[in-house]
């Protein structure tokens, strides 16, 4: 069984007992999240996929741990113009552990 969810503008391709690192949310460790936004659901017999939400279905877990991801360095240049920008990015996450697929 698996779904497929949608949070922070990005899709994610969930099953029971995953654990998946979503944009940062507002939650502490050990809270219980409910994602409503459910694109499409498969119970191993058939398919169900939304128009473009399911109605009745949610997707529940666990916050596991909120961080930063490892950092991207960006470095710009233009050669012959003395320009050379060198910049990083950590970009914030919460891992998530699927506990329950309920709906369609």
């Amino acid at each position: 069984m698996y779904a497929v969810i949608k949070s922070g503008g990005k899709q994610y391709k969930v099953s029971p007992g995953d654990i998946v690192r979503v944009e940062k949310l507002e939650k502490e460790a050990g809270t219980t999240v409910e994602f409503s936004e459910v694109l499409a659901v498969n119970n191993d017999q058939n398919l169900v996929v939304g128009s473009p939400l399911l109605a009745n279905a949610c997707v529940s877990g666990t916050v596991v741990e909120t961080g930063k991801a490892k950092k991207v360095l960006i470095f710009k240049y233009k050669r012959k113009k003395q320009y050379k920008v060198f910049r990083g990015h950590r970009q914030r996450f919460t891992a998530v552990k699927i506990d329950a697929i309920k709906g369609s």
